[in-house]
């Protein structure tokens, strides 16, 4: 009897015991860091930092010549083990920051959706290696399913 209520009492300690869960925002670590997309029309930049252990924060521009063609923010943040990624863009939405939830991620691929929006109402990042991601809008547009994909290189100071 006293070997039973030993071994209960260890697996009741053993179900108390909570080794510490990685953040869901740990899982886009990998975006980390400055990109961009040189080309004929100009230069997409995305550049990402840690904020704290819950956020991650970016600032994405396009500039074509001396001018800045698009301009946003981004929060991808995580309350209660969701992750949301969270763009402001100037002249759009009223200025309003616009969420994304996560519904789909693996090792190397993020999938944020929000069919509300509209456009894009899906947006994808895909890790292909240290040095190159691909992130994907899509959606509908004006009644048109439509797609729009950004190679990024890592940016090298």
């Amino acid at each position: 009897m006293r070997i039973v209520s030993f071994i209960a009492a260890g697996l009741l300690i053993a179900c108390g015991k909570s080794e510490k869960q990685p953040h869901a925002v740990e899982q886009a670590k990998w975006l980390i860091g400055s990109w961009e997309n040189k080309n004929e029309i100009g230069t997409l930049t995305e550049t990402w930092k840690k904020e704290n252990d819950s956020v991650f924060s970016a600032t994405s521009y396009f500039i074509k010549g001396k001018d800045t063609l698009h301009s946003e923010t981004i929060k991808l943040d995580e309350t209660d083990g969701i992750l949301t990624y969270t763009p402001t863009v100037i002249g759009q939405n009223n200025n309003k920051p616009v969420p994304f939830k996560l519904t789909s991620s693996t090792e190397n691929q993020l999938v944020f959706e929000n069919p509300q929006h509209d456009y894009p109402q899906k947006i994808v990042y895909d890790f292909i290696n240290n040095d190159s991601i691909v992130a994907t809008i899509s959606g509908r547009q004006q009644g048109r399913l439509s797609s729009d994909r950004f190679s990024l290189s890592r940016k090298v100071n």
